[in-house]
C-alpha cells in the first residue's frame, strides 16, 4: 500500500490523552498515482513493522473501500461512533475526514478477518456515486457484477507497466468508478436518483464542510450559494430525509463528539473551535441534540462515567 503519513492531532493534548491519528496519503513510488490496493494481512504486517496501532482512532485524508472476503470472519469497524459489522462478502466505504477504528484485541475481528482495502485520494475518481454509509453485501446477479468489477480493478492495478502510467491511471479511474457505482446501486434504497454533483445539496454539503465552524445559520449558506433557504431545505430533504438546519446541526454535533472523545480539550475550548462565542450556548446546543452535557457525553463514551 502507499505510504501512509501519520501525525497525532495536537490540539492542546496532555500526555496520555486520547488522540486521533491524522493520516495523509503518500503513495509509494511503485504505486499508481492516487490509488492503492492492499490485503488485510499485509496491512497488519506493515502496521506491526512500523509500530502503528491500527486499532487506534484514525482520521484519514483519503477514501477507504473495505471488502471482507467470502469465508472470512466478519469485521467489526467503528465509523464516527457508529459500530458496523461487515459480513463476509460485504463492503464498507469510509470517506475522507471520518474517524474510523478497527476492532482491537489480539484475537479480535481485525486480527483474524481476511479481505482487501482499496484506497484513493480525493479527486482520483472524477464523480462520486451516491453515498454509501452502511455495509453493503450484494446478493444475486448484482453480487457477481460487483465481483467482476473488483476482479478487473485488482487485475489492472497489478498489471502496471503494461501501459504508460497515464493510460494505466485512466483505466483504474474508470474501473474504480464502475465498482463504486455497482456498490451504490446494490445498497438499500439505491433506486433513488443520485443528486447532481453541482446541485443545491451537493454545493450545500461542500459549503458546510468548509464553513461549519464559522457560521451555524442556514441563511448564510443560502446567501453564499445564491439559493433561498427553502431551496436548500427541499434539496436536503430529498437527499438525506432531514432539513438543511438538521443536517448542519448534525455536522456540528459530530465534530463536537469527535473532539470530546478523541482529545482532552475542555468544553469551552471545543465550543471556541466550533465557532461558539459563548460556551454556555454550546452546552445548551449539545444538550438539545444529545440529551447530555458535553462532559457527560465524554465520560460515557470513554467508559469513565460514575
Amino acid at each position: 500500500m502507499g505510504k501512509i503519513g501519520q501525525e497525532r492531532a495536537a490540539m492542546g493534548q496532555e500526555p496520555g490523552a486520547v488522540t486521533i491519528t491524522e493520516v495523509a496519503y503518500r503513495p509509494a513510488l511503485s504505486a499508481p498515482i492516487g490509488m492503492d490496493v492492499v490485503d488485510f494481512a499485509e496491512l497488519r504486517a506493515r502496521g506491526r513493522r512500523r509500530g502503528i496501532d491500527l486499532s487506534a482512532p484514525q482520521r484519514p485524508a483519503f477514501h477507504h473501500l473495505i471488502h471482507v472476503r467470502p469465508g472470512s470472519a466478519p469485521l467489526e469497524h467503528t465509523v464516527d461512533f457508529t459500530r458496523h459489522v461487515v459480513p463476509p462478502g460485504g463492503w464498507l466505504w469510509v470517506r475522507p475526514g471520518q474517524v474510523h477504528q478497527y476492532a482491537a484485541g489480539p484475537e479480535g475481528p481485525w486480527e483474524v478477518a481476511d479481505g482487501v482495502i482499496v484506497i484513493w485520494r480525493p479527486g482520483f475518481v472524477p464523480d462520486d456515486p451516491p453515498e454509501v454509509t452502511v455495509p453493503v453485501r450484494p446478493a444475486g446477479p448484482r453480487a457477481r457484477l460487483v465481483d467482476l468489477a473488483r476482479e478487473h480493478l485488482v487485475a489492472e492495478y497489478a498489471d502496471m507497466g503494461a501501459m504508460p502510467l497515464e493510460a494505466h491511471n485512466k483505466a483504474l479511474r474508470a474501473l474504480l468508478s464502475v465498482l463504486l457505482l455497482r456498490l451504490a446501486h446494490a445498497a438499500p434504497g439505491s433506486a433513488a436518483a443520485a443528486p447532481g454533483r453541482d446541485g443545491p445539496f451537493e454545493r450545500f454539503r461542500a459549503a458546510v464542510e468548509r464553513d461549519f465552524t464559522r457560521t451555524h445559520r442556514v441563511a448564510d449558506y443560502a446567501a453564499g450559494l445564491g439559493y433561498s433557504t427553502r431551496t436548500l431545505t427541499r434539496a436536503t430533504l430529498a437527499a438525506t430525509g432531514t432539513t438543511a438546519k438538521a443536517y448542519l446541526d448534525a455536522r456540528i454535533v459530530l465534530e463536537a463528539k469527535r473532539l470530546l472523545v478523541h482529545t482532552d480539550l475542555g468544553a469551552a475550548d471545543v465550543a471556541r473551535h466550533l465557532g461558539f462565542t459563548d460556551p454556555a450556548d454550546f452546552g445548551a446546543f449539545f444538550r438539545r441534540h444529545d440529551g447530555r452535557t458535553p462532559l457527560r457525553f465524554r465520560a460515557a463514551a470513554r467508559g469513565t462515567a460514575p
